[in-house]
């Protein structure tokens, strides 16, 4: 007697037409580029039709921004789990950057994240996914690492923009074929700095 599969609730079609979505989008954005990824492309590569990517999102540009969240997702997932609570603050933001650098690492995300996403979202809205995934973690990690009182909120947050613009800075090079080491040393010595080590 065969047995009958469990019914999928309507959420989980949902949720995996979704990612099938996603996925396609992903793998075209990386290999044409966003200008020259069509929508139609899309829906083939996934094996769907245009109405149900237009179910999920209202158009092209709300698709790649939601590519780019699930991406700056698991980049932030990625240097959480780094942090063991083992070691110094400054340890922590040098894990870290490790892992960070480890995580970009991922064919495509440089492209997604650093090159086609502020082109194509704007710098704010970059910024804005960043502060909702990454930039979180590095604002606490830099302040668990600052002497108290050097720093007010303000100075706080612009220091931690900036050691994130240095983060992507090396991870552009490091993507281009130089060596990884020298920069997470960089890296390391502009923390010191920061923290007046």
């Amino acid at each position: 007697m065969q047995q009958e599969k469990p019914r999928r609730s309507n959420r989980e079609r949902s949720d995996t037409t979704r990612a099938a979505i996603l996925d396609a989008a992903r793998d075209l954005f990386i290999a044409k580029g966003y200008a020259d990824t069509a929508t139609p492309d899309i829906v083939a590569a996934a094996g769907l039709t245009r109405g149900a990517l237009y179910h999920h999102f209202e158009d092209k540009k709300a698709l790649f921004r939601a590519v780019l969240e699930r991406e700056a997702g698991h980049v932030a997932a990625a240097i959480e789990l780094s942090d063991r609570g083992q070691g110094s603050p400054r340890d922590a933001l040098l894990t870290g950057a490790s892992a960070y650098f480890d995580a970009m690492s991922i064919p495509g995300r440089v492209r997604l994240l650093l090159l086609d996403g502020p082109a194509v979202l704007g710098v704010a809205e970059i910024a804005a996914i960043d502060a909702a995934h990454g930039g979180r973690t590095l604002r606490e990690g830099l302040a668990a690492a600052m002497p108290p009182g050097r720093l007010d909120g303000a100075g706080l947050t612009a220091t931690a923009v900036l050691l994130s613009a240095a983060f992507d800075r090396a991870v552009l090079e490091i993507d281009a074929g130089a060596a990884r080491d020298p920069y997470l040393g960089a890296i390391g010595r502009l923390i010191d700095g920061l923290t007046g080590r």
